[in-house]
């Protein structure tokens, strides 16, 4: 995958396992948290009970209490998520999970989640590996990888991409939310802050965090980290949203998803409202494709922002490249 080989490194395989995986329930983002933390705290191997009791508070304490799978999903008794909703109440009152929902997550994540988070869709796995486990006379204990330990360097930035993402993916689950998600994609407000659902203009997560991953955490025109810009990351738009004042615009709508990124302060400043180079068009390009591999709603949202009137959505590469490129057009033109 580009996105991978333009920067191979452990950190572009965490982001494509936990931003371009398959989302079918929301297990790996509880899981990706849980091993940052462990990582991050400089530990080498940690027990699979106390890995699975960090993994299932995770999920219990979830804000909203959005579904972690599909609404239409029946959820028999024996249900890793039955029995969480079974034990809720009582595990946040003792502030961590029951004997009960503790055995159950024991029990479910090494041949659930564990065993499917460095998959990718239908392309294999990621290039790195975090964990693995092993049974010892101490029972069986999760061994935290070198890998992981370069990624939980960044943890800060990662576990904002991950619980972004993770928001995104509730919300997409949720009955009331999730079917405009998936015909209609997601929005941004008008101050470029926030990302919203388009219908009900409910606040999903932070539209900074969202984008970052796409982009390495990097700013879209010198690269620099903005890992530690922290709140001097501004959201830009690459063709400049004053070309829609003119009143003879005849283009697409520059103010979606597809046009923006990340930049830092300096840069933003800078730029100001000329239009894109060369070199920034195909950074945008890649850039999008990077979105284009990940689930819904994020893909909706840049085939349906990329479609033309009368025209199919682009929902391939040349079909981008050749919106992109008629865009230039009406910049050329104009």
């Amino acid at each position: 995958m580009e996105f991978y080989r333009a920067e191979p490194t452990p950190t572009s395989s965490w982001r494509l396992a936990v931003l371009m995986g398959v989302n079918s329930r929301t297990y790996k983002f509880a899981l990706g948290s849980a091993l940052l933390q462990a990582s991050g705290e400089g530990r080498d191997e940690v027990a699979l009970d106390e890995l699975a009791a960090k993994y299932a508070m995770r999920i219990i304490n979830r804000e909203g209490k959005y579904p972690q799978a599909p609404a239409a999903t029946k959820l028999g008794d024996g249900d890793y998520l039955a029995v969480v909703e079974h034990e809720r109440d009582a595990s946040v009152m003792e502030g961590q999970p029951t004997e009960k929902l503790l055995e159950a997550t024991v029990r479910s994540i090494p041949s659930m989640v564990m065993q499917k988070f460095h998959n990718l869709r239908s392309t294999g796995q990621v290039h790195h590996t975090f964990y693995s486990m092993e049974r010892t006379g101490r029972g069986r204990v999760v061994r935290l990888t070198d890998d992981l330990r370069r990624v939980a360097s960044a943890r800060n930035v990662l576990e904002d991409e991950l619980q972004a993402r993770w928001s995104i993916v509730e919300a997409s689950f949720d009955a009331g939310i999730g079917r405009s998600l998936i015909q209609s994609g997601v929005g941004v407000s008008d101050d470029l802050r926030t990302v919203l659902t388009p219908t009900r203009r409910v606040a999903l997560t932070s539209a900074r965090s969202a984008l970052a991953g796409f982009q390495y955490s990097r700013c879209f025109y010198c690269r620099d980290s903005l890992e530690v810009l922290d709140n001097h990351v501004h959201v830009d738009h690459v063709y400049p949203y004053s070309l829609m004042n003119t009143g003879a615009w005849r283009g697409p709508d520059l103010n979606g998803m597809w046009n923006f990124v990340l930049a830092c302060a300096p840069c933003n400043l800078r730029k100001s409202a000329r239009i894109p180079t060369v070199e920034e068009v195909r950074a945008l390009i890649a850039r999008n494709e990077a979105i284009a591999n990940s689930p819904h709603p994020l893909r909706r949202t840049l085939e349906l922002a990329m479609r033309a009137p009368g025209k199919p959505l682009a929902t391939d590469p040349r079909g981008r490249l050749a919106f992109i490129q008629e865009v230039d057009a009406v910049v050329a033109e104009g």
